[in-house]
């Protein structure tokens, strides 16, 4: 072989290395150069095709990375495996090992009639199913009507045949070493899987297993947490009305309604009615997190004159702030324009900043409450002189029921619900919340709202 010759067979494997597998070779009479021009080729679509089936299975693990549900991983699947595998009709069930069934969870066909679908369960106990979880390997057949007549008894085969598929290629699904169920590829042509590397079946099962866990395990708790949303729905909604008929008769004695009554009765009476707040701002702290996590957190869109709203939030609050001693300042732009928020809802998130600064603060220090209007956004601000919160606990400050280390200075309670929910309801305003910190400096809540919300 000449000098020539070897420099172009050189070439065609760097080439190859550099990951394009369709090498320009010249044609040459040399017996031997043709025959390496050959098994190059042919390593280079055999690379192409292993490069091909690795990039559509990262593509699958990456939708289920993203939180897919099985169907939705199934369409994927469905649209994706086609330059590899033949096929007509794909179905996922898994094992129901209590009772010891398998169970359809998804399928997708072009059949004009799907006789299989979500729901149908057979017994695995006895079946070739269990057979194949036994060796491991998937099962071919290629003549579904003649396999129904050797297996009349098998309902699946009938139904399946029903359908239209005359071969099928079944693999079975193992994810940390625990069989989780099946994955069907059938075809509507016989003989589809008859020359079938099933090396390349085994692979794809073995990714998609672990895939199809990961996602029966997200479907499993969005269901825990709708039912955890409905149950706390329910009890607090149950629990609100007894603890307001307490609230209301305790409120009759504190009024002499029903008699006199002695000072020693009349503040065991004030720290039950304190205690009944308590309970009942609760309650509605559960039926926000209800609302919103499921969804149904209504918001009642109108223009707000911030001004306005902030004079007349003052108006109400600062009485609270001098009982500690603290005092409740504004700092608002003056042609500050007027905002579409649901008012309601942005006085609970306001009033829970506030509340808490007042609350965690020292007397004889100040809360200001600062707006400003930029790049069509108001900017708010809720800034206290207070204890501050450790840098390595800042993190945890808006989930649902968290408290940090720092205590508030007149011993008020707290439920770790509140920021939690005001954030939920800034971001269902298309807005966002932070905050800045700094230990015996202070905390700083900082809002940001669109001043016309397109929800």
């Amino acid at each position: 072989m000449d000098d020539t010759r070897l420099n172009e067979l050189i070439n065609a494997l760097k080439t190859l290395e550099n990951g394009d597998f369709n090498p320009q070779i010249s044609v040459q009479d040399s017996k031997e150069f043709s025959q390496l021009n050959k098994a190059i080729i042919s390593v280079g679509k055999s690379f192409e095709q292993r490069c091909n089936e690795q990039r559509i299975l990262t593509s699958i693990t990456k939708k289920i990375n993203a939180g897919l549900l099985l169907g939705e991983i199934l369409d994927h699947v469905f649209d994706s495996f086609r330059s590899i595998i033949p096929y007509n009709r794909i179905g996922i069930a898994l094992i129901d090992k209590e009772k010891n069934l398998v169970r359809a969870c998804c399928t997708r066909s072009e059949a004009p009639e799907i006789k299989i679908d979500r729901g149908y369960s057979a017994p695995l106990k006895d079946s070739s199913l269990q057979k194949m979880i036994a060796t491991g390997n998937p099962r071919i057949i290629n003549n579904l009507k003649q396999y129904l007549k050797e297996h009349p008894k098998s309902d699946s085969t009938r139904l399946i045949v029903e359908e239209g598929m005359q071969s099928s290629l079944t693999c079975p699904l193992i994810a940390m070493d625990k069989p989780i169920g099946f994955i069907f590829f059938s075809s509507l042509q016989p003989n589809t899987y008859k020359d079938i590397h099933i090396d390349l079946f085994l692979k794809i099962a073995s990714q998609l297993s672990i895939i199809l866990e990961k996602s029966r395990m997200h479907e499993q708790l969005i269901q825990l947490s709708e039912l955890k949303n409905k149950f706390l729905g329910i009890a607090a909604h149950d629990l609100r009305s007894p603890i307001g008929v307490v609230k209301n008769f305790i409120i009759l004695f504190l009024n002499g309604y029903l008699g006199e009554i002695e000072d020693k009765q009349r503040e065991v009476m004030m720290t039950m009615d304190k205690n009944c707040d308590r309970m009942l701002n609760l309650i509605g702290n559960l039926l926000d997190i209800s609302a919103i996590e499921s969804g149904r957190l209504e918001l009642k869109f109108q223009t707000v004159d911030l001004h306005k709203f902030f004079h007349t939030y003052q108006s109400m609050t600062k009485s609270l702030a001098e009982k500690k001693q603290i005092e409740l300042k504004l700092k608002i732009e003056p042609d500050l324009p007027n905002i579409t928020v649901d008012s309601d809802r942005f006085m609970q998130v306001l009033d829970n900043l506030v509340t808490n600064a007042i609350k965690f603060s020292y007397p004889n220090t100040t809360v200001t409450i600062s707006a400003r209007s930029i790049n069509g956004n108001v900017e708010i601000s809720v800034a206290d002189q207070g204890q501050g919160i450790p840098e390595d606990e800042i993190s945890k400050i808006f989930k649902e029921f968290s408290k940090t280390s720092v205590r508030p200075t007149a011993g008020e309670k707290s439920t770790g619900l509140g920021l939690a929910i005001a954030k939920k309801i800034i971001e269902a305003h298309q807005g966002t919340i932070s905050v800045a910190s700094k230990v015996g400096k202070g905390t700083t809540f900082m809002i940001t709202l669109p001043l016309i919300n397109k929800s």
